[in-house]
C-alpha cells in the first residue's frame, strides 16, 4: 500500500458539511466562486481543515513538476507492466473482498453536484432508467432507491469486479424489482446484454474512467453513447492532474504518463480538463466541465495537501444537434449562489470521505482529514 495520510485533529461538522457545489467551470474562471470556504488571508490557512477553490502558485506548480520528474526516474519495471494490466479485474476483486463491509459511503454530495439524479426520484417523474457504472458497493444506487418516491424508477448497477456486484446484491436494500446488478466492463467491445441500446436516461460515471487503460477510452465512449437515449445525460467526476494522490506515489508505481498502479494492484489515471473535452466532446454536448480544487490542511502538523477533482455533465445530442458546444441547459457558475455552511451540533459526519481506493486504509485508530468534504 502507498503511505497513508498523517493523522489530523478532529474536524468539526461545520467544516466538513458540503452545502454548495465546490466545482468551478474551467471556461468561466472569472465567475463568482460558489464553494463556501474561501481562503482570503494566507495567515489564516490553519484555522480550519479545508478550503475551496485553492489557488495554485508557482511553489505548488514547481513541487508538482518535481514530483512527476521523480516518479519518471523509477517507473514500474517493464516486465511487471503487462502483469498489472492483465490482473486488473482480479485486483479489484481482492480489493472488494477485503473492504466489502467498509466501503459503502452515502454520497450526500450527489444531491448538490448532480441534482438531475434526484429529479428522477420524484413521484411524478415518470419512467426513468439510471445506470451506475463502476458501482462498487452501490454508492449511488442505494441512496436513489431509498429516497425514491417514483414507482417507475429503475436503477442498474454494474462493475468490472464480480465481488463488488456480489456486495451490491447482498445489501438488504437490493430489490430485483427496482434495480439490477451485474458484471460488465465499460471498456469492453459491446454494451451489456442486460440493457437495451439507447435506453438509459442518466449514466453515473464517478471515479471510474480513471481505472481504465487509456487504450480503452474510445471503447468506453462508444459504449456510453450506445447506452444513452438521445437527450440522456452522463454525470462524471474523477481525479484531476496533480492531485495529492498522484504526487505522493513512490517509485515503481508509474505505469505510463499519469497512469499508476496502487499498492493493492488497482490502477488510476489523473486527467486534465482538455483530455475530458477531447474524450466526450466528439460525441456529447458538454454541459459542464469543471474543476474542484481543495486545500486540505493538517493543523496539528502544519501540513498542506492539495486535492484536484474534475467534474462534468455530458448530454447525448438529439437528432440534428451537434456534439461539443454547450446546450441551453449548460450550468453557468455565475447563475449559482453562495450559501455559508450552517453550524450543526452532534457527531462528526464522515460520509463525505473520498469513497475510492486512492487513499490507502489508515492504521487502526488513526484519524484522517475528510478529503471529499
Amino acid at each position: 500500500m502507498e503511505p497513508t495520510t498523517s493523522p489530523a485533529p478532529a474536524i468539526t461538522t461545520e467544516e466538513i458539511k458540503k452545502r454548495e457545489s465546490s466545482s468551478r467551470d474551467v471556461n468561466s474562471p472569472a465567475s463568482t466562486p460558489f464553494g463556501g470556504r474561501l481562503l482570503v488571508d494566507e495567515s489564516a490557512v490553519f484555522e480550519q481543515n479545508a478550503w475551496d477553490h485553492a489557488t495554485w502558485g508557482e511553489e505548488q506548480e514547481q513541487h508538482a513538476r518535481n514530483e512527476i520528474a521523480r516518479q519518471n526516474l523509477n517507473p514500474v519495471p517493464q516486465e511487471l507492466v503487462e502483469t498489472y494490466h492483465a490482473e486488473a479485474a482480479e485486483n479489484w476483486n481482492k480489493f472488494y473482498t477485503k473492504n466489502e463491509n467498509k466501503f459503502f459511503k452515502d454520497r450526500h454530495w450527489l444531491r448538490i453536484e448532480f441534482p438531475e439524479l434526484f429529479d428522477m426520484i420524484e413521484a411524478e417523474a415518470g419512467e426513468k432508467n439510471v445506470m451506475e457504472i463502476g458501482c462498487g458497493a452501490g454508492n449511488t444506487m442505494f441512496p436513489l432507491l431509498i429516497e425514491s418516491k417514483n414507482p417507475k424508477l429503475f436503477v442498474y448497477a454494474c462493475d468490472f469486479s464480480s465481488t463488488a456486484v456480489d456486495v451490491v446484491k447482498n445489501n438488504p436494500e437490493y430489490d430485483p424489482k427496482r434495480g439490477k446488478a451485474f458484471v460488465w466492463d465499460l471498456a469492453g467491445d459491446d454494451i451489456p446484454p442486460e440493457v437495451e441500446p439507447e435506453s438509459m436516461d442518466v449514466l453515473v460515471l464517478i471515479f471510474v474512467l480513471s481505472a481504465l487503460h487509456p487504450d480503452r477510452w474510445e471503447h468506453a465512449m462508444n459504449n456510453l453513447h450506445r447506452l444513452l437515449k438521445p437527450g440522456g445525460l452522463i454525470v462524471f467526476r474523477d481525479y484531476g492532474r496533480y492531485d495529492m494522490a498522484q504526487l505522493r506515489f513512490k517509485k515503481n508505481r508509474l505505469l505510463s504518463d499519469n497512469f499508476y498502479v496502487r499498492g493493492d494492484g488497482t490502477r488510476v489515471y489523473f486527467f486534465e480538463s482538455d483530455e475530458i473535452v477531447q474524450l466526450f466532446g466528439s460525441r456529447f454536448t458538454i454541459e459542464q466541465n469543471a474543476v474542484d480544487r481543495r486545500l486540505i490542511v493538517n493543523r496539528l502538523r502544519k501540513v498542506k495537501m492539495y486535492r484536484v477533482w474534475l467534474q462534468g455533465k455530458f448530454r447525448k445530442p438529439l437528432a440534428g444537434q451537434s456534439p461539443g458546444a454547450p446546450s441551453e441547459t449548460t450550468v453557468r457558475t455565475e447563475e449559482l449562489t453562495q450559501v455559508g455552511a450552517e453550524t450543526v451540533d452532534g457527531p462528526i459526519d464522515t460520509s463525505l470521505s473520498l469513497d475510492t481506493p486512492s487513499d490507502s486504509p489508515l492504521p487502526s485508530g488513526a484519524a484522517t482529514p475528510n478529503l471529499q468534504a
